[in-house]
């Protein structure tokens, strides 16, 4: 971490004002640079692992002769590593520093990305895949504490710059993996692998944050290290709030991503055409990602953003229950500004506690639970749509989980830290 002595105190939050300062090292301006690239490229392959398999899924199997149900279950992985890996980042970050653990997730995503199309077989390529989402997963969870540790004053437009980062690198990976993967000779495997470029230059700036710096990050992470301890997050109903609404906009994001252009396809909207609507939904994150965090940091409490995304999720969902082809445009649109509650839910990890120590355990609290909520989602729409042999079963229980989401956001949006609590 920073390296001077010299000190100074920041206020952290509207809530934290005149209880809680942390007393943080003041860094030099080149290390704030070095900050803000290795923010931008984390962020920007934290999703590439993912979105790529999905557009060379179909490849992928008939090269490995993948059954369809290892498919599926291949599909369900994510959120699950997610939730696992994520667990152990507090633990990690306060043995070898945040920013070395960060570098080393990096490594992790670049290594897996490398080796899993090269694997001889199904069980290699799940094990390749799972060390890169076991990268993934420590560096989601430890974003949010570096924003918060290197710029404690300027959370919101820092996590909207992260955030904003990760829909671009989720949209191109998405979009551009197929033209790609045609240019480079129509090999799945190069397709794949390509990928691993981007992780590895990811890793070179986390060298030089981990390299040299690991004293001072193991301090900021000490017990003790600031005036007041870690908090049970458990014991915390803003930090339950808080999960269970990741958890729920996470479970609406990933039956958009998986189901989104079947609805359309079935409505009689063409296979591109259905493409390009599940493509303008991501891309809504890229500039919506970085004004609502500021929004957010702006505002006493968060409750009135989660509303109004919820609101837009709602009117989305009820358009493709009625008329999914005649005006999918409109529900694209609406939808990929309702999935922008992921971004509002990183700010309030960020803003939810007053000391660095508590952000750590709350972002791992949060993002974990709240990824174990959102694996069942998908696979319930599937099974419904199955048996129903429709979308209006499915359709009306997306719109259904936005009412509890919109209901926990309100309390997570309070204005109180989670120490205040405990």
């Amino acid at each position: 971490m920073p390296d001077e002595t010299q000190t100074q105190t920041h206020t952290l939050s509207p809530a934290a004002t005149d209880r809680t300062a942390v007393d943080v090292p003041a860094p030099r301006p080149w290390l704030i640079r070095l900050v803000v690239v290795g923010i931008v490229l984390a962020a920007v392959n934290l999703r590439p692992a993912i979105t790529s398999l999905g557009a060379l899924l179909q490849e992928a199997r008939v090269g490995l002769h993948m059954s369809g149900s290892v498919a599926g279950v291949l599909t369900s992985v994510p959120p699950l590593c997610f939730a696992i890996f994520g667990i152990a980042a507090p633990r990690l970050a306060r043995r070898f520093g945040p920013g070395a653990v960060v570098c080393a997730g990096m490594a992790a995503i670049a290594t897996g990305l490398l080796t899993r199309p090269f694997a001889g077989g199904t069980a290699g390529f799940l094990a390749a895949s799972a060390l890169a989402l076991m990268g993934i997963a420590v560096s989601n969870v430890l974003m949010p504490v570096i924003v918060k540790r290197y710029f404690p004053d300027r959370v919101g437009s820092m996590t909207g710059l992260y955030s904003m980062a990760l829909a671009l690198g989720t949209s191109v990976a998405a979009a551009a993996t197929v033209p790609m993967t045609e240019a480079l000779g129509g090999s799945w495997r190069v397709g794949l692998g390509i990928w691993a470029v981007l992780a590895v230059l990811a890793v070179l700036p986390w060298i030089g944050l981990a390299g040299g710096r690991g004293a001072d990050a193991r301090s900021a992470a000490r017990p003790g290290s600031e005036q007041r301890p870690a908090p049970r997050v458990t014991r915390s109903r803003t930090a339950w709030a808080l999960a269970c609404f990741f958890g729920l906009q996470a479970t609406g994001a990933y039956i958009t991503m998986g189901w989104m252009p079947q609805i359309f396809r079935d409505a009689g909207v063409s296979a591109g055409t259905a493409g390009v609507l599940l493509a303008v939904t991501m891309v809504m994150g890229v500039p919506l990602a970085f004004v609502i965090p500021r929004l957010a940091t702006r505002m006493k409490t968060q409750g009135p953003l989660v509303v109004a995304l919820g609101l837009c999720g709602l009117t989305g969902y009820t358009g493709l229950f009625f008329a999914p082809a005649a005006g999918a445009w409109a529900w694209a649109l609406l939808l990929g500004i309702s999935n922008c509650a992921f971004p509002l839910a990183l700010t309030m990890i960020g803003m939810r506690s007053g000391t660095g120590a508590g952000v750590v355990r709350l972002s791992a609290f949060a993002q974990s639970i709240g990824y174990l909520i959102s694996i069942p989602g998908p696979l319930l729409v599937g099974v419904l749509y199955q048996h129903s042999g429709g979308w209006e079963l499915p359709i009306a229980l997306m719109a259904g989980l936005i009412v509890p989401q919109i209901a926990v956001g309100v309390l997570a949006g309070r204005d109180r830290t989670i120490e205040d609590e405990c």
